[in-house]
């Protein structure tokens, strides 16, 4: 189970409160340790209930919404408590709402800094990494077969060159930002009914560089970034499978200020085979067969991703009928092996019948349940005319 709260209780992160607590009581049915036989029941239980404590309160959840599971839970370790009591949000020590630390040089004031994004000025200039991208890239099953280099255009932002990512020209007049006082940083006060809040955010009017420039970059408009299409590769491992993700690290967008790129999240969407589908590792296939195929056996080629394969058609096999070829589906992701492929007969019906067929196939119904003699050839007459 995923110790995301939201993935605890399976709910989107938008789902209201009543939604919540309906899947809650859903989980702690399915999941109470008096009644479940699940060996892992008590623990799920206690991650059922912290999720609907975190997600009913309407103050925790902002704060988890906004600081992410980890550091939300880095905060309660450290005594913060999005509802109350100590931390920064509650009566600390001596009334002081940072638990007597006063927001400085400590950690209480780091987590004040997770929640409203802004930390009394601490951290603001320090490197962040830049935004994750995500693109899709569509290849052929033989592709996810094989595994496959695979050559790729995305769009991305990438610095200006024209004025080094500064969004403006090195002559531009440089003034104190008259909205943050230079700081970067504007300051709020809000009452709210855990007593009165203090938020530190971005200053819109500077966005946090505490000065205004008198002229901003032609080609970036100011944002000190230009969108361009870079042409990347990636290494497709084989066995993928549709939906899969693979991650390049440091081809995202760049950081704001100095910080490493973010990450290109690359989901990868294989097209439908005209002839294979594939179930996880398995491949399966329709195989056509004619009606004297499948009344008296025949051994026949069947395609495979590398090649093809024997494969010896059963007397009287029925249409519909499945076997397996082991070891002829997929390779196993990361794993050793391969899956296998399943070979579904089809008996195909002829649409029209010339002479020989026609007399081959009236003499076989006339034979009705008689038994006949193969040595004949009557058997071998009926195969060769279809």
């Amino acid at each position: 189970m995923s110790e995301d709260f939201y993935d605890v209780l399976g709910v989107s992160k938008d789902a209201s409160a009543e939604e919540i607590k309906k899947a809650y009581r859903k989980k702690a049915t399915e999941y109470h340790p008096d009644v479940s036989d699940d060996p892992d029941a008590e623990e799920k239980f206690k991650k059922i209930q912290k999720a609907k404590k975190v997600l009913t309160d309407e103050d925790k959840r902002s704060a988890y919404d906004r600081m992410g599971h980890d550091r939300f839970e880095q905060a309660e370790k450290h005594g913060f408590d999005a509802g109350g009591g100590q931390g920064p949000f509650g009566g600390g020590a001596g009334g002081d709402p940072f638990g007597g630390m006063g927001g400085m040089g400590g950690g209480l004031g780091d987590i004040f800094e997770q929640v409203f994004g802004g930390g009394r000025g601490r951290g603001r200039n320090r490197p962040r990494k830049g935004r994750d991208l995500r693109t899709t890239l569509e290849i052929d099953l033989e592709e996810a077969y094989e595994g496959v280099t695979k050559q790729f255009s995305v769009e991305r932002p990438e610095e200006c060159e024209t004025c080094d990512g500064a969004g403006h020209p090195p002559e531009a007049d440089a003034t104190t930002c008259s909205e943050c006082q230079g700081r970067g940083q504007v300051t709020q006060v809000q009452q709210t009914p855990l007593g009165r809040v203090q938020q530190t955010t971005t200053c819109p009017r500077c966005e946090g560089e505490g000065t205004i420039y008198s002229e901003s970059c032609d080609d970036c408009r100011g944002e000190g970034y230009v969108r361009t299409e870079a042409s990347l590769s990636v290494d497709v491992p084989e066995g993928i499978a549709d939906g899969q993700t693979l991650r390049m690290e440091g081809e995202g967008a760049p950081s704001p200020n100095g910080g490493p790129h973010g990450d290109l999240l690359i989901d990868i969407a294989i097209a439908d085979h005209p002839e294979f589908e594939r179930d996880g590792d398995n491949l399966y296939y329709k195989l056509p067969v004619s009606f004297p195929q499948a009344t008296f056996g025949d051994t026949v080629q069947v395609p495979t991703l590398d090649g093809s394969a024997e494969f010896e058609i059963p007397r009287a096999t029925q249409s519909g009928e499945q076997f397996r070829l082991e070891g002829k589906g997929m390779p196993r992701l990361r794993r050793y092996g391969q899956g296998d492929l399943f070979v579904r007969v089809q008996i195909v019906t002829p649409e029209s019948l010339n002479d020989e067929q026609r007399e081959a196939l009236e003499a076989f119904a006339e034979a009705g349940g008689e038994e006949i003699d193969v040595s004949e050839g009557f058997f071998d007459k009926i195969k060769r005319t279809f």
